[in-house]
């Protein structure tokens, strides 16, 4: 009897630090779910485009960026399309495969992206995208030299471009913003363009 009391209370002592394991993990999950959910998704494309700008103020970085960041996104698309995509393109009709491939995965993923936070984004960067998905197809009928090399060529270069850019300033955005900012940059080009215009986002 008196074994059988101990059991139990061993029983209830595991079943309370489990529920308190429990509600510590429930509490740090919706803290975490929180904080990447005000940090990316709650964010409208004015913020986006406002914390992408600074650490582009200067004139010349910005000049560099106007043309490495359309050199950039444009090679991400090409070395993404690179990848063999068989499997995809079998999906559509002959007339629409030189247009699917890995790269055009990444367009729509990015798209989704900017429809959440802004419809006339969305509209820009999809005529934008469908231009780089126009010019990887011209590089690969034109064939003398693999688009992956032209690719990362490019990349690279513009790379370097945004780096001296970025000395220029003397601030350079953190590895994981300058991820982000990969999908953010050329809607702050876009966004130029808007304001010119007279294009609300």
């Amino acid at each position: 009897m008196v074994l059988l009391n101990e059991e139990t209370e061993n029983f209830c002592k595991i079943l309370h630090l489990w529920k308190k394991a429990c509600n510590i993990s429930v509490v740090n999950t919706e803290i975490t779910n929180s904080i990447i959910k005000n940090d990316t998704i709650m964010k409208s494309m004015q913020q986006w485009l406002d914390e992408y700008g600074e650490s582009h103020k200067n004139p010349t970085n910005k000049l560099i960026h106007w043309i490495c960041v359309p050199a950039i996104f444009f090679c991400v698309l090409a070395l993404f399309s690179e990848i063999p995509s068989d499997m995809l393109k079998n999906l559509f009709p002959a007339a629409y495969q030189p247009y699917i491939h890995w790269g055009t995965v990444v367009v729509i993923l990015g798209l989704l992206f900017y429809l959440r936070i802004s419809v006339t984004m969305f509209l820009g960067m999809a005529a934008v995208s469908s231009l780089c998905l126009y010019g990887i197809k011209v590089l690969n009928v034109w064939g003398v030299i693999p688009v992956w090399q032209i690719a990362l060529i490019v990349f690279v270069a513009a790379w370097i471009g945004q780096f001296y850019g970025h000395k220029v300033e003397g601030k350079k955005p953190s590895f994981f913003k300058d991820l982000q900012f990969l999908m953010i940059g050329p809607a702050w080009l876009l966004g130029f363009i808007y304001k010119k215009i007279g294009i609300s986002y």
